[in-house]
């Protein structure tokens, strides 16, 4: 049987450098890929469980997720198990089903498990949440939203925002419909319409009408059977894409044509956006890249670097036939 011995032997190394590999320590570019080649070649295993009790570390990281339909929390979960299998760790995925005092008993509830680490996929923050993070000591990473002291990853909503706004000029629409959701939802709810109306107010002639709804398509769904035949909007902009395929569901059964009647555009880019007739314009997000990043993050943190507070993912408009160039009728 291959043993740490014989890696470092084969590598040229001290078997504290082999160590260090295995536990995501500080080793050289070159001297990684010596160990990785090797370890490859040898089909070398490391026994994970003595390692932890070695390190007295779990090689857990525990996993917080609002709902269990959320097609771009899938999309970052892809990206999380990936890298989190490649460095060795393994996951505890807990689910609050958009419930706040749930997610204060997840919060405790894996910092009592000695995962080294958390990455929450936050709906909303609470000072209670703040308070909660603060009293685990547990390395902890916000995803979707900011708060001041705990390290975050967020995705740049008020320029996605902007890009849908500034798009929409450029088609010569001036009458605006924004579908939003609650702003305890700072990201979506918030940050998303405040780029698209500071992009578009300052045209002289524009209107922008609001309504609210919440996350599920059903919801979305019946709201816009009521409020698209009084609509006099010809830009329909929504919060989610979820959302903006509800409102393409209702518009077909009322016996509207998009884009003719009025152009739809949504936020996220997600699958369905392809799979629908016509196909919704949208802000395209880099899910699985986040959930990536998300774990190299928290890694770092484990391992007591210096990492900064808030990091951004950036965002591109794809544009598809459900938008198009405004006609006066």
């Amino acid at each position: 049987m291959v043993t740490i011995n014989d890696i470092a032997k084969k590598a040229g190394v001290a078997k504290s450098t082999v160590s260090r590999y295995l536990n995501n320590g500080s080793v050289s570019l070159d001297t990684r890929r010596k160990i990785e080649k090797i370890i490859e070649e040898t089909g070398y295993s490391p026994n994970n469980f003595a390692r932890s009790l070695k390190a007295q570390k779990t090689n857990m990281i525990g996993v917080m997720i609002p709902r269990l339909n959320s097609a771009s929390t899938n999309e970052v979960l892809e990206g999380i198990d990936e890298m989190t299998r490649k460095l060795g760790y393994q996951l505890i995925i807990t689910n609050s089903d958009q419930n706040n005092e749930r997610e204060y008993e997840n919060i405790q509830t894996l910092a009592k498990q000695k995962v080294e680490g958390v990455i929450m996929f936050a709906r909303e923050l609470t000072p209670t949440h703040i308070e909660t993070v603060s009293k685990t000591q547990t390395p902890f990473l916000f995803i979707g939203q900011k708060a001041e002291g705990i390290h975050s990853i967020i995705h740049q909503d008020y320029q996605a925002g902007s890009k849908i706004g500034a798009y929409a000029l450029e088609l010569g629409h001036r009458h605006f419909l924004y579908v939003g959701v609650p702003e305890t939802d700072r990201a979506v709810g918030v940050d998303r319409r405040q780029g698209f109306i500071d992009a578009v107010r300052p045209v002289n002639g524009t209107i922008v009408e609001m309504i609210e709804t919440d996350f599920s398509r059903t919801s979305a769904y019946q709201k816009a059977l009521k409020f698209l035949p009084e609509m006099e909007a010809t830009y329909v902009v929504c919060a989610t894409d979820n959302i903006a395929v509800a409102v393409l569901k209702a518009a077909k059964e009322l016996g509207y044509s998009i884009p003719e009647d009025f152009s739809l555009s949504g936020f996220g880019g997600y699958e369905a956006t392809a799979y629908v007739s016509p196909t919704i314009t949208t802000v395209s997000y880099p899910f699985r890249e986040m959930g990536i990043e998300a774990v190299n993050k928290l890694v770092r943190l484990i391992g007591k670097e210096e990492v900064p507070y808030i990091s951004e993912m950036s965002n591109e408009l794809v544009i598809n036939q459900s938008t198009d160039f405004f006609e006066k009728k």
